[in-house]
């Protein structure tokens, strides 16, 4: 039998959240795999459909769910995914390293190290992203913030963007676009005319 209901109380960063029985009665709980892979994510206040099973300890949850209305989205919400704007910028980032690379203003290096630090630090957003969601150790804020001051954070952006992970948490995104204007205002000190010589000789670049 088939049950209605609306998402309530979603922990996205965990996988997890409650329903709300349209017919009245106790919230039940709802993990992120009792939907189906191809659906979109829910964000919280999403009119479902679903089926009513009991877990080994006997507390009901919901499995088989399905959007009744929305398809993943808030009703009367426009959208039909994560804004594309967070990626705009990543590309643009590394657009402008790509020309300041190839008109000499900085070395190759520069571009790879961008590149390499960012694919490093989606693959920790990811994997930290599938601990909170199994309930296993998770990856601390500071080693999250870590990788995006040395030059991780256009992955860390594209990965809050793409996986939804560290995407809603004020404080942490504050800390995050702090880390981020570091890393770029170090990267302009580097490039000052002033400054320039002095860095390029302690790492040892020509």
């Amino acid at each position: 039998m088939r049950y209605q209901g609306r998402i309530t109380r979603w922990k996205d960063e965990q996988g997890y959240g409650f329903i709300l029985p349209s017919e009245g009665g106790e919230e039940v709980f709802v993990h992120i795999k009792a939907f189906n892979p191809r659906q979109p994510r829910p964000a919280g206040d999403e009119l479902v459909t679903y089926e009513r099973v009991r877990d080994a300890n006997g507390r009901a949850r919901a499995a088989a769910v399905a959007y009744a209305t929305g398809a993943g989205r808030r009703p009367g919400d426009s959208s039909v995914g994560p804004s594309n704007y967070p990626l705009a910028l990543v590309f643009l980032f590394f657009a402008f390293i790509a020309v300041l690379t190839v008109t000499g203003r900085l070395p190759l290096i520069f571009l790879g190290y961008y590149v390499f630090l960012s694919l490093i630090t989606f693959v920790v957003y990811a994997l930290d992203k599938s601990a909170a969601q199994d309930g296993r150790r998770r990856t601390p804020e500071n080693n999250l913030h870590l990788l995006a001051l040395v030059g991780g954070w256009p992955g860390a952006l594209a990965a809050q963007n793409r996986l939804r992970h560290k995407s809603s948490k004020t404080s942490f995104l504050v800390v995050f676009w702090l880390t981020a204007l570091l890393n770029c205002s170090a990267l302009g000190v580097y490039m000052s005319p002033t400054a320039t010589r002095a860095l390029r000789a302690v790492i040892g670049v020509a």
